[in-house]
């Protein structure tokens, strides 16, 4: 008789299973379940995913096609010297696995994400697409105005869609449900930093994931569940370096990229992977006008990235040292997609920052696709030697 799995072993199994399927199965169940559902695609990043929600549709992550997808017509529509997230993007629309989406939400990340946008419109001319701009100016009666008019737009596209227009009350129910998924997800962060041994970054990353095509409620549960099953087993703890990856915000690593960074002696603590999902940091109020309060937490207590426009060069490196200081990390890993023009141009000055306060840093860039692992965990088991080294003497 067979020995029964944990349940955090089956938690991830399933979290696994989602990752890797490119044909989206479970969306297309989802859909099939009730006739006349709907579910929109969205770059990575960041998109008010509450207004989809609020439609009564589904709202489905698009993060390219990892390493498990040979990219063969998505070359023929992207020069090569671009990250590789676009062009197996486009494969997967052009080979029918994105069939299922009656939509494409493509946020402001770069220009190349812009593009996509604009490619989109012309190979799918029967799905709804919209490239979704964010304010440059933070102002509330600026670019709190502006992005107002944004999320309208898109409120008024999904309402037309589905026959009758999106109401104040259905989107601040939306937001309820999201405040408590972001929440769960900062427990679990917390978590994952207090015992990186009980919950490896792994794992936090797949669960990440699972929202991406899971309802939003089904996955609150589902991290909820993984926080229970995590500490009712014994993993061993280890006297590893405790780092903060950076970078990694939209085209994003392959899964054993972040294996190889936890065998060489890291424990991951904070990072910008699946920055959708954490993007606002706090509670957005659910009793008032909406899109103000998307506005307000957007312009106001979001997460600083390379992708979101920054006023003031005083303020690089801000966001990173808390993340450094809050999780008692020893070190920060810089990991960036090739080509990632805004991670790769904001480096030289967080690096900066980091030499400033005496924080040590490495770094180095992967493609979704990168398959040789042996070089990446030299380096980062090197760096977490350095780390231990340096804090013993």
């Amino acid at each position: 008789m067979s020995t029964p799995l944990p349940e955090v072993t089956r938690i991830v199994q399933r979290c696994e299973a989602l990752f890797e399927d490119l044909h989206f199965e479970s969306v297309k169940a989802w859909k099939a379940a009730v006739p006349g559902r709907k579910a929109i695609g969205y770059m990575p990043v960041y998109v008010p995913r509450e207004l989809i929600h609020a439609a009564g549709y589904l709202p489905v992550g698009i993060l390219g096609g990892g390493d498990q997808m040979e990219v063969i017509q998505g070359d023929a529509y992207y020069q090569s010297y671009i990250c590789r997230i676009p062009r197996s993007t486009i494969e997967l629309g052009l080979t029918g696995r994105l069939d299922c989406m009656d939509g494409m939400l493509f946020p402001s990340i770069c220009d190349v994400i812009r593009n996509l946008s604009g490619m989109w419109q012309l190979l799918f001319k029967d799905k709804y697409v919209r490239y979704v701009d964010v304010p440059q100016n933070y102002q509330d009666n600026v670019g709190g105005v502006f992005y107002q008019q944004e999320m309208q737009h898109i409120r008024d596209d999904l309402g037309q869609m589905r026959g009758s227009p999106i109401t104040d009350a259905e989107l601040n129910a939306s937001i309820a449900v999201y405040n408590e998924n972001r929440q769960v997800i900062r427990d679990l962060y917390a978590y994952r930093a207090a015992k990186p041994w009980q919950a490896p970054t792994s794992e936090v990353y797949l669960l990440l994931r699972a929202g991406m095509v899971l309802p939003v409620e089904e996955h609150t549960q589902l991290v909820r569940d993984y926080l229970v099953a995590a500490e009712q087993v014994t993993r061993a703890k280890r006297d590893n370096a405790r780092v903060v990856i950076n970078g990694s915000f939209c085209e994003q690593p392959p899964l054993a990229l972040i294996k190889s960074i936890e065998m060489a002696g890291c424990y991951v603590v904070d990072d910008d992977f699946m920055l959708v999902c954490k993007w606002l940091l706090d509670e957005v109020p659910a009793n008032a006008n909406p899109l103000e309060e998307l506005s307000k937490a957007f312009l106001h207590r979001s997460a600083a990235t390379a992708a979101k426009y920054d006023a003031t060069r005083e303020e690089k490196g801000v966001f990173l040292m808390k993340q450094v200081k809050t999780r008692g990390a020893e070190g920060v890993i810089f990991a960036a997609p090739s080509f990632c023009d805004p991670a790769l141009l904001e480096r030289p000055m967080l690096q900066d920052v980091l030499s400033q306060h005496g924080i040590p840093h490495t770094a180095f860039k992967y493609a979704e696709n990168t398959g040789q692992m042996a070089p990446i965990r030299e380096q980062a088991g090197t760096f977490a030697d350095s780390i231990k080294l340096w804090n013993a003497a």
